[in-house]
């Protein structure tokens, strides 16, 4: 947890269709650290990669989290002294990133395929980021030559150990280079990578720690080095449990019950849902009585604590939708 000055988390949706219940976990995890903390809440929204974007999905996710009774301190509707605050108008700040690291001699271009690198990778596939970049393009910089594809933009990764230590999960240490090897800043079709965009912009926004699900804590290290090699240093990180359907897969955003709106078109009440979120993560015993509670009235008695060593976390919700 962060600890001396102010404290400064994110939530950063994806406007990429209805809030699902997952995420409404996290923003509740989020809301709580930073609540607990006196400090302030971001909200950011994550619409760089422009192909999946629901139009008018933003603002349906901003309206049940209000709903739900989470609230921010700067972002939409709020305003405040880092704005923008969606992804899409902070392209300049990133093309400026990307403008330092050239100068420092740590990008090239790279217009491998993932079948090429495939075929040459030595190590196993990394999640969705798929195998670890060979070095194929490595010594060829940023110089023009004749493309067999559009290029994409990568970064030298130094070949070191980085060391995080998760609010929740514990420490993690690993070689970035040779876990994932150089990875991509910016795509072959212009769209600027997450690593990129989440690390411009917490340094912009004075972010003291990330909290986020467990899914992107292999991400925390890419990160720990993009933020050095830029001159910052990134915040805590915080890995809350990654909230699964009953039978153990990951919550589908489009299946029946999942978007927080269905449950709101059901009749249930923000209360009801704060209470299975609360159930869900662990922040209360799966047999506590109460069936219906506020955001606040989780904050105090160190429930946070209680998602120490959590990765997972069942969906626990009675009844259909």
């Amino acid at each position: 947890m962060h600890t001396g000055g102010t404290y400064r988390g994110r939530f950063a949706p994806s406007p990429t269709g209805d809030l699902h219940l997952g995420c409404a976990a996290t923003a509740l995890v989020t809301w709580m650290a930073a609540r607990e903390a006196g400090g302030r809440l971001v909200l950011r929204v994550e619409d760089i990669d422009t192909p999946r974007i629901v139009a008018g999905s933003i603002d349906r996710q901003l309206e049940d989290l209000r709903w739900l009774g989470l609230d921010w301190d700067e972002g939409p509707g709020e305003g405040g002294s880092f704005a923008p605050y969606a992804q899409s108008e902070r392209f300049a700040r990133y093309e400026e990133a990307i403008a330092r690291l050239a100068a420092d001699d740590l990008l090239y271009h790279c217009d491998c395929s993932r079948a090429e690198i495939a075929r040459v990778a030595s190590a196993p596939h990394l999640g969705e980021e798929g195998p670890r970049y060979p070095g194929l393009c490595r010594e060829k910089g940023l110089t023009q030559r004749e493309w067999k594809r559009a290029p994409a933009t990568r970064i030298r990764v130094p070949d070191r150990d980085v060391s995080i230590d998760d609010r929740f999960l514990g420490p993690l240490t690993q070689n970035v280079a040779s876990d994932v090897g150089d990875f991509v800043l910016k795509r072959g079709d212009g769209i600027y990578s997450y690593q990129l965009a989440v690390v411009v912009d917490d340094l912009a926004m004075e972010i003291t720690e990330a909290v986020r699900g467990a899914d992107l804590l292999g991400s925390a290290p890419r990160q720990v080095v993009l933020a050095e090699l830029l001159g910052g240093h990134a915040p805590s990180f915080a890995h809350a449990p990654l909230v699964l359907a009953a039978d153990g897969e990951r919550l589908a955003k489009r299946a029946r019950g999942v978007p927080l709106r269905d449950h709101r078109e059901a009749g249930r009440s923000p209360e009801e849902l704060v209470a299975v979120l609360a159930r869900t993560l662990g922040l209360i015993e799966a047999d506590d009585p109460r069936v219906r509670l506020e955001p606040g009235d989780l904050l105090g008695e160190r429930r946070l604590d209680r998602l120490r060593g959590r990765r997972e976390a069942p969906l626990m919700l009675r009844g259909a939708v």
